[in-house]
């Protein structure tokens, strides 16, 4: 049998190992330290690259700016980009000057006791708007210089309303403003002397139709398509053969057939030359109970009507079985009191004796009168100023505007012994108002 005789000390057994033990280390080491340098070298590489990136878009931005630098027209473009910014505010702002005549129109009573205006200053900019007039007062009959006239002029401020909102159509849509005509060609309201204030639909232009959904589906195909079952004639009564045209007489007859569908149940008329839907501003009350479009709590529905911002109606059943409808408008004062003015809104600076152009006895006085500044707010659609007796103003045609306006009245001269001793009614309330 062989036998095996190790002659290695066990000291050389130890070294060996520990050796072996190094080498792993240094093997180990050499792994980690060529981990970390290429770790190093990527990173350097990637920061290298992102400040190459940086660089290449900062000289973009640098020549971007310089470009917008040079452009000459920058200030105009920056001032329409600030414009544009602020078309909301500018809207929201925007004030209808034009209303003066309608305001005017429910302001100024004529009659037999009527005033006429010599001078006029509106001035729109202030918090409340105001109306700064010289005017006289003419009673019609003697005494002509009646301060009864005035008082009752200051007095009826405080029952001026004014009414805005928007029509609807049966469905309850908002139709466009654009898309009424609320006055003739004098300028005139539209009215009916027994049925009230109503509007015209102009149901044909374009956008007027909120209830008119226009179907796109296979619209193409549908346009392109000849339709063999539907026969199409001449004015002269011969049938259309050329596939062009009858294409084009299709769709026309299917638009008119959609436009006929979308205004079924309305009475369409014709007002200068257009198809017109009528609508009433002044509620049809008996009509519309009786139609069921409308309930003794005032609410309106599945019929053409205007939508009130301030009038609100209710009917009470009488023992007879008829119903008396009511209005109230307790919210939109075309006049109202401020916090300094306790006159109801009107100021009456100074009043005298006077002979207008006519020579004729008036009473000359100047006031102010202080407005509410919604009534001159371009976004209150269909304004309407509302005169004491609750009816709304006849007309705010130029030729009944015209006619409050008149030369202005001259002082009672020292040698016009008529004008200065002229007897009044009121006489204790001569002097400044």
């Amino acid at each position: 049998m062989a036998r095996e005789i190790n002659l290695v000390p066990d000291i050389k057994n130890e070294f060996i190992k520990t050796l072996k033990f190094r080498n792993l280390v240094f093997f180990i080491c050499i792994i980690v330290a060529s981990g970390s340098l290429i770790t190093i070298l990527v990173s350097l590489s990637i920061a290298g690259g992102q400040q190459g990136f940086i660089d290449a878009k900062q000289r973009t931005i640098d020549a971007m700016e310089q470009k917008i630098t040079d452009y000459k027209d920058l200030d105009k473009f920056l001032t329409v980009r600030d414009q544009l910014s602020n078309v909301t505010a500018i809207t929201n702002n925007k004030v209808f000057a034009s209303r003066t005549f309608n305001i005017l129109s429910a302001l100024i009573p004529v009659g037999a006791d009527y005033i006429n205006i010599s001078e006029l200053s509106i001035d729109l900019t202030k918090e409340q708007p105001t109306f700064t007039f010289d005017a006289q007062a003419n009673a019609g009959s003697e005494p002509y210089i009646d301060y009864n006239v005035l008082d009752s002029f200051k007095k009826s401020m405080q029952y001026m309303r004014y009414d805005y909102g928007e029509y609807v159509d049966k469905e309850g849509n908002s139709i466009p403003a654009y898309c009424m005509v609320e006055a003739g060609d004098d300028g005139a309201t539209l009215r009916d002397a027994t049925k009230g204030y109503y509007a015209f639909w102009l149901i044909d232009g374009e956008g007027c139709n909120p209830g008119y959904e226009e179907d796109e589906e296979n619209e193409e195909d549908e346009e392109n398509t000849v339709n063999p079952t539907m026969r199409l004639e001449n004015s002269d009564g011969t049938a259309i053969s050329n596939p062009s045209e009858i294409l084009e007489a299709q769709k026309q007859a299917k638009e008119a057939a959609k436009l006929a569908a979308a205004h079924e149940g309305y009475v369409i008329e014709q007002y200068n030359g257009n198809n017109v839907v009528r609508i009433w501003r002044t509620p049809q009350y008996a009509e519309w109970y009786k139609d069921g479009h409308m309930n003794l709590d005032g609410e309106i529905q599945n019929v053409a009507h205007f939508n009130s911002t301030c009038i609100t109606y209710s009917g009470t059943e009488k023992d007879n079985g008829d119903i008396a409808w009511t209005s109230f408008n307790d919210s939109c004062k075309l006049v109202p009191a401020s916090e300094d003015n306790s006159s109801g809104g009107i100021s009456i600076e100074q009043s005298s004796n006077g002979r207008n152009s006519s020579h004729e006895l008036v009473l000359r006085f100047s006031a102010v009168i202080y407005l509410a500044p919604e009534v001159f707010n371009f976004n209150n659609h269909h304004m309407l100023a509302l005169s004491p007796s609750g009816r709304r103003n006849v007309t705010d045609s130029y030729s009944q505007i015209q006619s409050m306006f008149a030369e202005k009245a001259a002082d009672c001269a020292r040698d016009d012994a008529d004008c200065n001793s002229a007897p009044t009614s009121s006489q204790q309330n001569g002097g400044k108002q």
